[in-house]
């Protein structure tokens, strides 16, 4: 396997290390493709009430001629105002007058095997420098790719700390490209909370999160991820394969026995 050099926060040589196997994937574009829009289409997806909620008694309604109302009643019930109702939706425990229904279904699902290769794929992709210049990545100032970093990066928690760092490695250029592309998004969802849309700037893969989300989580178009969580959509935003993307030392060490 092909050795990468590790870099300090300074952006000095401090070693090398042998990049996993995973990293000689071959390229799946459209098993990325699948597993991304698998993830998008889960979180879209509305959800319904059990049709047997609240229906789950064997309650009978005593008929009529008893003073009472003939609702659906619990035999043998102990509850202090004669026997319990149930079934029915004014009674505690009832169905749902109208309950929430799914009339369509939009997710998309994927087998687990399919979305391991396309993880594994999308991970041997950040390591194709051309593809990640296709993506309009900034790393004219970057020595190699993929960039690894040491460990020490995941302890950072300050802004002004990983501003500096990011430019003694050479990705702040990448992040001013994502900071300059923010735009105002067309329709309503700019009413509603969501009125920018970001590009996508480098991801930083961590073995272990130990404040660096808290110090890098204010700069444009970056994103955080602890190895164990890495999936498709973070590695190839918008089906695209070629993410800019940053590992720890520790990380890359993790990446032989993961998504196998």
């Amino acid at each position: 396997m092909a050795k990468v050099n590790v870099y300090s926060l300074k952006g000095d040589v401090t070693g090398e290390i042998e990049l996993p196997q995973i990293f000689e994937e071959e390229y799946r574009p459209d098993v990325i493709k699948r597993a991304v829009i698998s993830i998008q289409t889960a979180r879209i997806q509305p959800w319904g009430s059990d049709p047997m909620a609240g229906k789950r008694t064997t309650a009978e309604s005593f008929g009529s001629g008893r003073g009472a109302a003939m609702v659906p009643r619990v035999k043998g019930s102990k509850h202090p105002a004669g026997s319990k109702a149930a079934f029915i939706p004014q009674a505690i425990g009832g169905r749902k007058a109208h309950p929430p229904r799914v009339n369509t279904i939009y997710h998309e699902k994927i087998n687990k095997k399919e979305r391991l290769l396309a993880i594994r794929s999308a991970i041997a992709a950040t390591a194709d420098k051309d593809l990640v210049e296709k993506r309009g990545h900034q790393i004219s100032n970057l020595d190699q790719i993929p960039f690894v970093v040491d460990d020490e990066l995941e302890t950072v928690k300050t802004t002004k700390e990983t501003r500096e760092i990011f430019k003694d490695l050479g990705i702040m250029d990448d992040i001013l490209r994502a900071k300059k592309g923010r735009k105002i998004k067309s329709g309503k969802g700019k009413l509603r909370g969501r009125k920018y849309r970001t590009p996508s700037g480098p991801l930083v893969v961590v073995g272990n999160d130990r404040g660096i989300s808290l110090g890098a989580r204010n700069h444009a178009g970056v994103d955080i991820v602890e190895v164990n969580n890495v999936n498709a959509e973070l590695l190839a935003p918008g089906t695209h394969a070629g993410r800019l993307t940053i590992y720890t030392k520790s990380a890359i060490e993790k990446l032989g026995d993961l998504f196998q």
